[in-house]
């Protein structure tokens, strides 16, 4: 009876049920008081998050599965629900970042400062992150429709909290129109696959056959699908807006986990399939690189911080799909190193993404949370009054342009091994991943170009202005997710040999005919130690410098001065770097992409010149420029079709009538 009480899937499913009620105090207990439901609904979240991580580490440590069935009279038949090693792996930062962003929200999103909104707010969190929860759970395509459709409604609502402002709303709007696309390829994926294998059941891993037009049709529409969800280019046009106008920890949960749960979808399909075709590889490298360079090229034209950070996220799923890639060629060619690493890097990227991703947007929430804006031309000089913010943002900074001696580098060098390891081959797979590796590389270089922008801007100089400068550090509530979450930064980067072996348990469930590196071949592949011992000693270095500059310091008489008059008596703030000053150049270079709007300043003549200005704009060139003239142009060549959409009650019962006789008379011939 204890076993079962304690046991991994017991504990998950608790702790998803947990998730889902947490938000209901807020909701229907109103006469306790706001501020204390919301303290009981952080309380079941954290819960949630403690029991779903147990079972998740015990179920990965154990290497254990177990499928169960509930049985309903719905239709379709019973419903299945599964947990194995690659669930298990996603269900980490499942509750990890929830249960982060539950705490952060006690002191942003405080319920006593926002009483119109935190009540559905905090249901709907919790809701979704059930959701996601049930999406990796279902082992059969009704249930998994199910789960996934609640977990895109409860996202709606989050993204439009604050719809009263327009441009809340029409991030909403685009989201919402944006996922039921994506749900209307689930609705033509499931069918295929019941086509292959005869049931709704999900089929054993390499279970099917990849050479069929069948299993073609499967692959297109998951990358569809799913590509759609996880915000891979040119499939991304919603998540910039609903990652900026959500509040900072539903953006930090739904970009470090809801994208993931559509690269979940994607693994999870091609786990379906041996002998898999390489222009399936191809394909996924191509769209991996496609959305790593140009998603960071649109992040450094951002004067958005939060818009910022979400065009980091398009990045880093092209890193994700760099490893998908890799491995799916290497499966191709029979080289299980390929395999391992590449699958290895793309799972251990998935949760480093998730740490400073929500890390960088919780980091983030704390700026607006201080300065009251997101323009990052507004801002300036905030590492003097947030101390501490600064410097977790600098950690996540560090991560996410895959520098040692954090996460991100770990998971990046895996995938860079992986191409080095096809290079060694002949062909178009040597040929392909011999043009990823240069990109993954160029990516590197303009993520610490574009973070260089962002922390020498917002944290360092003076105030910009008067009216943005930053106000008080966040309290303990805000700091203590983003401190957890930077000591994951460290821990994974400092010891990754902790995480070799389940990467090989999940690698293994996804790609079974990588077995033939079985035992510790991961750990063999990459050199665990050698990046231990280094991040240590870079740590060291770092610390003795740090150590001897302040001596000097302190040992110096102390003075103020301006840094730069740039030859003027009297500079003033307006007259540092500015976001689109620092990154002209590198936003000139990618203009084919961007498609950057200038506006000039007039012309200057005289003595006593008129003021005059600059500004600069990186429009979302893929929606403004290519998705929505064409769907104007199909809405205009549509318009006799409308009318069948008249509004008369009668004529609608009509259509039904002459559809059912259409379906009887096609089953009956």
């Amino acid at each position: 009876m204890a076993q079962e009480l304690f046991a991994p899937s017991t504990l998950i499913l608790t702790a998803t049920l947990l998730a889902a009620l947490s938000g209901v105090p807020l909701l229907f207990l109103r006469s306790l008081g706001a501020s204390a439901l919301q303290l009981l609904s952080i309380v079941l979240m954290l819960a949630a998050s403690c029991l779903g991580l147990t079972g998740s580490i015990i179920t990965l440590l154990s290497g254990h599965s177990i499928l169960f069935e509930l049985a309903w009279t719905l239709p379709f038949g019973p419903v299945n629900f599964g947990l194995d090693s690659l669930s298990a792996w996603f269900l980490i930062p499942i509750f990890l970042i929830p249960g982060c962003a539950a705490l952060y929200a006690r002191s942003y999103w405080n319920a006593n400062d926002h009483p119109g909104t935190v009540r559905t707010m905090t249901f709907f969190f919790g809701l979704m992150t059930a959701s996601m929860s049930g999406v990796v759970l279902a082992r059969d395509g009704i249930s998994f429709l199910f789960a996934w459709e609640i977990m895109a409604l409860s996202a709606y609502f989050l993204v439009s909290t604050e719809d009263e402002k327009p441009e809340v709303k029409k991030a909403g709007v685009l989201y919402m129109i944006t996922t039921h696309t994506g749900t209307l390829g689930l609705f033509a994926l499931f069918p295929l696959l019941n086509l292959l294998c005869g049931s709704w059941l999900f089929p054993s891993p390499a279970s099917l056959a990849a050479s069929t037009g069948v299993a073609e049709a499967v692959f297109l529409t998951a990358l569809f699908a799913f590509g759609l969800k996880a915000g891979i280019m040119p499939f991304h046009i919603w998540l910039p807006s609903a990652h900026a106008n959500a509040p900072s920890h539903v953006s930090a949960a739904m970009s470090g986990v809801i994208l993931k749960v559509g690269v979940y979808g994607l693994i999870r399909t091609l786990s379906f399939f041996h002998g898999i075709p390489l222009w399936w590889g191809c394909c996924v490298l191509v769209l991996g690189i496609v959305s790593g360079v140009i998603g960071v090229a649109f992040a450094i034209g951002q004067h958005d911080l939060k818009r910022l950070l979400a065009y980091h996220s398009i990045e880093n799923i092209g890193i994700i799909f760099m490893g998908l890639g890799v491995a799916l060629v290497g499966q191709k060619v029979g080289s299980p190193a390929m395999m391992l690493l590449g699958m290895g890097g793309a799972l251990l990227h998935v949760l480093n993404h998730a740490v400073f991703k929500a890390l960088l947007f919780l980091g983030a929430g704390s700026l607006i949370h201080a300065t009251g804006t997101r323009e990052i031309d507004l801002m300036g000089g905030a590492a003097r009054r947030l101390p501490y913010t600064a410097l977790l943002f600098g950690v996540g900074s560090v991560a996410i342009c895959g520098l040692p001696p954090l996460n991100g580098f770990v998971s990046e060098l895996m995938i860079y091994l992986g191409f080095f390891q096809g290079m060694q081959g002949d062909g178009g797979a040597a040929v392909a991943v011999s043009l990823a590796a240069p990109a993954l590389a160029l990516v590197g270089g303009l993520a610490v170009a574009c973070f260089v922008k962002v922390y020498g801007v917002v944290f360092l100089g003076a105030p910009r202005s008067e009216q943005h400068a930053a106000g008080h550090e966040a309290d303990w509530q805000m700091l203590l997710p983003m401190l957890l979450l930077g000591g994951m930064c460290v821990a994974i980067g400092l010891a990754p040999g902790a995480v070799a072996g389940v990467l090989q348990t999940v690698s293994l469930t996804v790609l079974p005919s990588s077995a033939g590196a079985a035992g510790t071949a991961l750990q063999k592949l990459v050199p665990t130690a050698m990046i231990s011992c280094t991040g240590l000693l870079l740590i060291v270095i770092i610390a003795l410098l740090a150590l001897w500059y302040r001596r000097i310091l302190q040992r110096k008489p102390q003075g103020e001065t301006v840094t730069w008059g740039c030859g003027y008596q009297r500079p003033a703030p307006r007259m540092q770097y500015s976001a689109s000053s620092f990154a002209g150049m590198l936003t000139s270079l990618f203009a084919f992409a961007l498609r950057p709007e200038s506006h000039q300043p007039g012309r200057i003549a005289g003595l006593f010149p008129g003021k005059t200005g600059f500004a600069s704009h990186v429009p979302e060139a893929v929606l403004e420029l290519v998705y929505i003239p064409v769907l104007k142009d199909l809405y205009q060549r549509t318009s006799g079709i409308r009318r069948l959409q008249s509004g008369i009650l009668q004529q609608y019962v009509l259509y039904s009538l002459v559809t059912l006789i259409v379906l009887l008379a096609v089953s009956y011939f």
